[in-house]
């Protein structure tokens, strides 16, 4: 029961990191400091698409579904169990992919937009205006 909720849990975790890199630059129109995590996120996926190195998650739910004697996610890991074939086509993996990429960089692109309005837009006022200036004594 407890290695089904570790794998579990893990497959629901994967998904919200997946959807992070897909839109957190999004998130981070909102709240800037939110782009480091997502610039490293992105990092991540890259080395993983690159098949560099084997994802924590991918090897915790392997593990977890090993040991409640479920079968593995299939050799391409996450995204070929869940995602490809299911969410869309197989045939449409680099379609996927570049959309992907070109969503990530309009969010950049659209956060770097609104930093440098922030910038240089004046400071606001409150709305209360200084105290009058005395008149000039004849």
């Amino acid at each position: 029961m407890i290695y089904r909720l570790v794998w579990q849990a893990t497959m629901v975790a994967h998904f919200l990191v997946i959807a992070y890199i897909a839109l957190g630059g999004f998130l981070a129109w909102r709240r800037p400091r939110l782009i480091w995590p997502h610039l490293g996120l992105c990092a991540w996926g890259l080395v993983q698409l690159a098949g560099l190195v084997e994802c924590p998650l991918t090897a915790l739910e392997n593990w977890g579904r090993a040991r409640a004697g479920e079968r593995g996610l299939l050799p391409g890991g996450f995204i070929d169990t869940y995602i490809e074939g299911v969410v869309y086509p197989e045939a449409y993996v680099t379609h996927v992919r570049v959309a992907v990429i070109a969503v990530v960089l309009a969010s950049w692109a659209g956060l770097a937009v609104r930093i440098r309005r922030r910038r240089t837009r004046p400071a606001r006022t409150t709305g209360t205006s200084a105290a009058p200036e005395p008149e000039a004594s004849r």
